[in-house]
């Protein structure tokens, strides 16, 4: 019974040259455990049998009823090194009647696995007939084997045909050599890519377009979906029932050499509602194919839009083309959105030259490169000593006075990506000198509740607590802000313990409880009560009850309170409404000035009793749309004086905003370069310079 195998095994062991066969038994002749079927291959649940027929043995697949599936599932182990699978065998098909689908027929399904049993790409082919043979046919088929694959799942099957019987004799697999395959298929993809190459290049020298036809004119008005509107056609894209989508669907063949392309289009939105997920809008979706039609990896950016537009608005994108790329998938879409309606129209799309692309994005890894900070342990002899409060002043433990001089490092208020912001908290340390930072923060992010975030937060605290190592290794301080407006929450209570929990006792931590105040009264401010009216009606715990919550944690740290109209208020601390500190380190009131602020020497009432803190104050040369242009001063009068004014007072102060979007913008780009007219003159204050004050607003 024995005699098979082991004359197959002596063949491979007596001639060197051989390759062992990855199953042996392929004739399926021996039975060594007398259990009905061939030594060293996988039964079958239904419809299989070992078969013999004139001495010669074969297994048989029968579709025991129609719709079922008969299958033989098999687990091959790949030897290390395998770069390609040669595999030979003889069938025949009878009877077979195929099923609902084109493809259930008589097919050997393959797919690959990695050591971990997770799905290796791509896989075998799929040999398959839906006829019968002319009696027994030999076969034959070579295929590549991915690098990680280590198990081959082969499953010889009968699809849910209607009825039929699939039989398999001498099934060999073997180790090939991969050369002669690998050589093939570049050939092969080389003349797919010449084809649509030069087919695309034809539409491109005779149209000036990829897209000819897609000002939807001529046969093109006829399509599904093409509108018209005084003698113009138009694709539209209509949603009526929320969270459908609504997209066109074609194909773009790309022209030899092409490494950059410009697309322009027309486009009208109307109606739009946005989707449950920020990025579900009107965009322009598109994915780069190779020669196989495989997407890859990299795709081009999608142009989008989560707002209306005025009427018909031309647009443009450009991008680099990959080098494999042989066809664009371009998909216009109304993307899960509520409601809405996409019109577009006139699409152009060339090949432009792509050295200003390159540039671009060299510059862009270039500076993604930069911006990362390597984590740093605590180095605790560094660090600066806890603060408190007496009187106006700000001091250390030993009693020296401290005066906070810094900037705010945004970025963490809306996204939860702390990158850029870590790096900037350095740069405003080590190259501006800044000796404090604010940094706002919210508490969905903190719970991560945002839509861009899957763990729950645990990245954007990694990120905070991060950022606070770095400037307290700098001996520097961080003013940790809760970026919200109004009036305090219930939630801000669950957040600030949360938060004083962390840092309690963090000598380089500060906590600023609300960012401006505004729409309330003074005693609404201090202690709470009924905020706002309708639905959008909210009790609120006041200052207090965030103070509250902070030092019920037993957290000390110097508490930073701003005041009411968006901080530029403090007149009701001197009015009794005062915070109780509740045995803490002291609490410090915030002010934000702008360039449109008067009232100055108001402030310094306040200042004769408690530090107080400039948390924002900038100018800009953009004019803000919400604050006339009359009443906005320009920078290079109002920054020498509110300087001044800061140095004169010793106001603690934190500029707005080290960021190069955020205005009033400290920087002009992420090389960190200062703006003429905010961020050199804050730099340069915080590296020593005296502004003169020449008069208070």
């Amino acid at each position: 019974m024995l005699l098979a195998c082991c004359l197959q095994l002596a063949v491979f062991a007596q001639n060197p040259g051989a390759v062992a066969p990855l199953v042996l038994n392929s004739g399926f002749e021996t039975d060594a455990d007398n259990d009905g079927w061939p030594d060293h291959w996988a039964g079958v649940k239904a419809g299989g049998s070992w078969e013999e027929e004139n001495g010669n043995h074969f297994l048989r697949l029968k579709s025991p009823e129609p719709g079922s599936t008969t299958m033989l599932y098999q687990e091959i182990g790949i030897p290390e090194g395998t770069g390609a699978i040669r595999m030979t065998w003889k069938q025949r098909v009878t009877g077979l009647v195929k099923g609902k689908n084109s493809w259930f027929d008589a097919r050997i399904m393959m797919e690959f696995m990695d050591g971990a049993r997770e799905k290796v790409s791509p896989s075998p082919p799929t040999p398959n007939t839906g006829k019968d043979t002319s009696g027994w046919v030999e076969k034959e088929l070579a295929f590549l084997v991915p690098e990680k694959a280590r198990i081959l799942k082969f499953m010889p099957s009968l699809l849910q045909v209607e009825a039929g019987t699939f039989d398999l004799d001498d099934l060999l697999l073997q180790p090939t050599d991969p050369l002669p395959l690998v050589q093939a298929k570049d050939q092969e993809k080389q003349d797919i890519l010449a084809k649509k190459h030069a087919s695309a290049q034809k539409l491109l020298d005779g149209q000036g377009s990829l897209m000819p036809g897609w000002n939807h004119e001529g046969r093109w008005a006829k399509k599904k979906g093409i509108l018209e509107e005084g003698g113009n056609h138009f694709l539209r894209l209509h949603v009526t029932e929320p969270g459908k989508m609504a997209m066109d669907y074609r194909l773009v063949e790309l022209p030899a050499g092409a490494k950059a392309l410009e697309l322009k289009w027309k486009q009208r939105i109307t109606g739009l509602k946005k989707g449950e997920k920020p990025w579900y809008d009107a965009r322009i979706m598109m994915e780069w194919k190779d020669a196989w039609g495989a997407k890859m990896k990299t795709q081009p950016p999608a142009p989008y839009s989560g707002k209306d537009t005025d009427g018909w608005v031309e647009k443009s994108t450009r991008f680099l083309v990959p080098e494999e790329a042989a066809t664009l998938v371009f998909m216009p879409t109304l993307f899960n959105v509520r409601a809405g309606t996409f019109d577009l129209d006139d699409f152009v799309l060339r090949a432009i030259a792509p050295e200003e692309l390159l540039l671009a994005k060299a510059d862009r890894e270039r500076r993604l490169k930069e911006r990362h900070v390597p984590d740093e342990t605590p180095v605790y002899a560094n660090w600066p000593q806890m603060l408190h409060t007496q009187g106006n002043l700000i001091l250390d433990i030993s009693g020296k006075e401290v005066w906070l001089q810094g900037v705010n490092a945004g970025g963490l208020e809306t996204l939860p990506d702390a990158a850029q912001v870590t790096k900037s908290v350095v740069v405003a340390i080590d190259e501006w000198r800044a000796n404090c930072i604010r940094l706002p923060i919210v508490e969905t992010l903190w719970w991560g509740e945002s839509a861009y975030q899957e763990d729950g937060g645990q990245g954007y605290r990694q990120g905070i607590r991060k950022i606070v190592t770095l400037a307290a290794n700098r001996g520097a301080y961080v003013i940790i802000d809760l970026h919200r407006y109004r009036a305090p929450k219930a939630e801000h209570v669950r957040f600030w313990k949360e938060v004083a929990k962390e840092y309690n006792g963090h000598p380089a931590v500060l906590f600023d409880i609300l960012n401006e105040p505004h729409g309330i009264n003074w005693e609404t401010w201090q202690k709470g009560g009924k905020v706002g009216d309708g639905d959008k009606a909210f009790d609120s715990p006041g200052m207090q009850g965030l103070v509250d919550a902070v030092r019920s944690t037993g957290a000390k740290n110097i508490i930073v309170a701003g005041g009411t109209f968006y901080c530029a208020n403090l007149g009701g601390v001197l009015e009794g409404y005062a915070l109780d500190d509740k045995g803490g380190n002291g609490i410090i009131y915030s002010w934000h000035n702008y360039h449109w602020h008067k009232g100055w020497e108001e402030k310094l009432k306040v200042l004769e009793k408690y530090p107080v803190l400039l948390g924002e104050v900038g100018a800009d040369v953009q004019k803000m749309s919400f604050i006339p242009a009359e009443n906005q001063e320009d920078p290079a009068t109002w920054v020498p004086d509110m300087l001044g004014f800061i140095q004169k007072h010793k106001f603690h102060w934190t500029g707005w905003c080290f960021h190069t979007s955020a205005n009033p913008r400290m920087l002009q780009d992420w090389d960190y370069t200062p703006t003429p007219f905010w961020g050199q003159p804050a730099k340069d204050a915080l590296a020593g310079k005296i502004f003169p004050l020449g008069k208070v607003r």
